[in-house]
């Protein structure tokens, strides 16, 4: 049966080394999948979705975030083109710290 049977001779670590490289050459695109799709908040509505699709709406969310930051701070009396800019960058994030800021007084009010 010891004559047959040669899977003993394969050493166990070649197995391990082939799927610890494979995990490693991987790693880097779930990370930024991963990254990208909770900083958008995407992830957490729906954790099954695809990279492609991900990307996608993340850019659609970001320039509607951009465009309300736009709004929100000509309303609350700051400067207009950073704050478009950081809606565009940080998305929702920017949209939160936004809205917890208070509004400016100006000198006519």
């Amino acid at each position: 049966m010891n004559r047959f049977y040669r899977h003993g001779d394969v050493p166990i670590f070649a197995e391990t080394e082939y799927i610890r490289w494979k995990k490693e050459a991987s790693r880097a695109a779930v990370d930024f999948y991963q990254i990208v799709g909770y900083l958008t908040g995407l992830l957490l509505v729906r954790p099954e979705m695809e990279p492609a699709t991900l990307l996608r709406t993340a850019s659609v969310v970001h320039i509607l975030d951009a465009v309300l930051c736009r709004v929100v701070a000509g309303h609350s009396g700051r400067r207009k083109i950073p704050w478009t800019i950081a809606g565009l960058v940080f998305g929702v994030w920017a949209l939160g710290i936004l809205f917890l800021l208070p509004a400016k007084k100006t000198a006519s009010s």
